[in-house]
């Protein structure tokens, strides 16, 4: 199994992590904003609905799908960056050598 230099590896969580903060700060904002700021949001409708109820019932779980879909897409990048790629692992798991 290739070994992974411990500076890199370093590198691949912080950044990692960083995006799994981003990730849980957009959470929180659209989940818990929404209902701290209920009454101000209640001015605005989207298909006559209050904005605070349509983001309730509707915009946090298309908040969530999204943050999904980019998470996928960046971790690859991420994963591409840092040498961790999908097609190495199914090489490695199939018993097959590797190159270097």
């Amino acid at each position: 199994m290739k070994k992974i230099d411990k500076a890199v590896a370093d590198q691949y969580f912080r950044e990692r992590t960083r995006n799994m903060i981003i990730y849980f700060i957009i959470w929180f904002i659209v989940s818990f904003g929404c209902v701290m700021l209920a009454k101000p949001l209640s001015e605005f409708s989207i298909n006559g609905f209050p904005l605070h109820y349509f983001m309730g019932a509707q915009g946090a779980v298309l908040t969530f799908i999204i943050l999904l879909f980019v998470n996928a897409k960046l971790s690859d990048n991420i994963d591409k960056k840092y040498g961790i790629d999908e097609s190495k692992n199914e090489q490695i798991s199939s018993g097959k050598v590797l190159d270097h």
